[in-house]
């Protein structure tokens, strides 16, 4: 799709691969994981040659994990490498299908007091950053990379 006005191709792309980004923008993006069709353990990252929990060599089905969680655990980052604003909060995030997610969170003020465990939290999308590069055809595009952040959910 081009910009309004301009010839400029923007393309968007996952900064990790279980993050998908819907070509259809009414769809949300989300993170995909896998399913033990036996026992029904579920599973993030690459697929799997077999379950861990069941130990069936069964295929291992695609599943849309859950946008939802709670926090797990945190900590507060007080120095990282040149252009990363601190303080932020890194954290690992529990989804109901049993998975965990290792994540920053956003819109939440890096303070104990404000960072109950179990605090239920929702994922959201950003984009990171942007490159510039050709295509096949040696058209300029913009890449869009893509990230998932989890914020505090007030539902």
């Amino acid at each position: 799709m081009a910009a309004e006005g301009s010839s400029e191709l923007r393309k968007q792309r996952p900064i990790i691969e279980f993050l998908r980004l819907p070509s259809d923008p009414s769809e949300k993006p989300y993170l995909a994981g896998y399913r033990c069709q036996v026992c029904n353990a579920h599973y993030l990252g690459e697929n799997r040659v077999g379950c861990s929990k069941c130990t069936s060599t069964e295929p291992l089905q695609d599943v849309r994990l859950s946008d939802r969680g709670s926090l797990y655990v945190y900590s507060i980052i007080h120095q990282s490498v040149p252009g990363v604003p601190v303080p932020y909060v890194s954290a690992i995030v529990d989804l109901p299908e049993g998975v965990s997610v290792r994540c920053n969170l956003i819109d939440v003020e890096p303070d104990p007091a404000k960072l109950p465990f179990g605090m239920p939290l929702e994922m959201v999308t950003r984009t990171v950053r942007e490159r510039r590069e050709k295509n096949a055809e040696g058209a300029e595009e913009t890449i869009e990379i893509v990230a998932f952040f989890f914020k505090p959910s007030h539902n």
